[in-house]
C-alpha cells in the first residue's frame, strides 16, 4: 500500500492529478514596463525562465508531462507579457538554476528561491512572495517533530540545494555537540524523490517550503500530515543574472501585476494567497 501511495503522490507532484490548465495567463505589454527592458531582450523578443518542475503547487508538470504550470510558471508568463516578451519556461534541477543564470544559459530563475545574502553574491533577486519551512511526515504514528531541535536521530528527506538542507545539516552538528544522535540528512535531486523516500519509509520526516508541504499533505488524501510549527518565514526572489540589467524591468512588471490585481489572482488560483507581499524590492534578503 505504501508503494501505491508513494506513486500517486509523485504523480500529484508532477501534475498528473488536478485540473489546472497549462495555458498561459493573458497579459498585454505595458509601455512603462517595456521601456525598462534592456535592448538585447527586446531584440530577442523572449525570456528563458528556469524552474524545477517538482515543487507543486509552485512549479510542476501539467497532465501532458511537458508543460510547466503552477504559481511561479503563471507569474513568469505574466511578467513576460507585461514586458512585451514571450516566455519559455524550461525544467532544470534546482541546484543548476543559479549557475545557469550566472553563465547566461537562463534569463530568469523563478523556482521558489529563498532570497538569501549568500545567494545574492552570485545573482540578484526581486522579492515576490513569503514562505517558511514546514515539516511533514506519514500520518498517524510519525515521530513527534516540533522543530529543528527534535530532528536528532531522525532520517530527514530534503531536496538538494535548498535552505532546508542547510538547516538540517546545521542542526545535525548541534545534535552531536549536545551528545545526541546526529540527523541523517537524506538529500535527493528533486522534491518528488524526497516525497517517495518519505512514503516508502526510507525517511522519518521531510522538510520543504510551507506551500509545498501543505499541498503534498492535501494531495496525499490523509497519508501525510504537516507537523510542528512553520519556521523561518523569508522572501522568495525572482533570480536574475548579475550582468543582465533586467532587475528594474522585472521589478516594474511585478509592481504592475500587483496594482492590476493579476498577481493576487494567480496566487489565489494556486491556494497560496497567504504568502502575498505588497512591497517587492531588489535584493531583500533578511538573512
Amino acid at each position: 500500500m505504501a508503494g501505491a501511495l508513494a506513486g500517486s503522490l509523485l504523480l500529484a507532484a508532477c501534475g498528473a492529478s488536478g485540473s489546472a490548465s497549462p495555458k498561459s495567463p493573458k497579459s498585454t505589454a505595458v509601455a512603462s514596463v517595456a521601456g525598462k527592458v534592456p535592448q538585447k531582450y527586446l531584440s530577442k523578443g523572449s525570456l528563458t525562465v528556469a524552474e524545477d518542475a517538482s515543487y507543486a503547487p509552485n512549479e510542476f508538470f501539467a497532465k501532458d508531462g511537458k508543460t510547466i504550470i503552477g504559481m511561479d510558471a503563471d507569474l513568469a508568463r505574466a511578467l513576460g507579457g507585461a514586458m512585451g516578451l514571450k516566455v519559455d519556461v524550461v525544467n532544470a534541477s534546482f541546484d543548476s538554476i543559479l549557475p545557469g543564470l550566472a553563465s547566461g544559459k537562463y534569463d530568469l530563475g523563478i523556482s521558489s528561491f529563498t532570497d538569501t545574502r549568500q545567494r545574492e553574491k552570485t545573482v540578484d533577486f526581486v522579492t515576490y512572495f513569503k514562505a517558511g519551512t514546514a515539516f511533514f511526515e506519514k500520518a498517524h504514528g510519525g515521530p513527534p517533530v516540533t522543530g529543528l531541535s527534535s530532528l536528532c536521530g531522525l532520517r530527514v528527506a530534503i531536496e538538494k540545494g535548498t535552505t532546508q538542507a542547510e538547516d538540517a545539516q546545521a542542526q545535525s552538528a548541534k545534535c552531536t555537540a549536545a551528545g545526541e544522535k546526529p540527523v541523517t540528512v537524506e538529500i535527493f535531486p528533486d522534491q518528488g524523490s524526497a516525497n517517495l523516500a518519505l512514503m516508502s519509509g526510507r525517511a522519518d520526516v521531510a522538510m520543504a517550503d510551507s506551500p509545498l508541504a501543505y499541498y503534498q499533505a492535501k494531495q496525499s488524501k490523509g497519508a501525510l500530515e504537516v507537523v510542528g510549527p512553520t519556521y523561518g518565514a523569508a522572501p522568495y526572489g525572482i533570480a536574475i543574472g548579475k550582468n543582465s540589467k533586467l532587475d528594474q524591468a522585472v521589478l516594474a512588471a511585478l509592481e504592475h501585476l500587483m496594482s492590476s490585481g493579476q498577481y493576487h489572482s494567480i496566487l489565489a488560483k494556486w491556494g497560496v494567497a497567504n504568502g502575498a507581499i505588497t512591497g517587492p524590492v531588489v535584493n531583500g534578503a533578511e538573512s
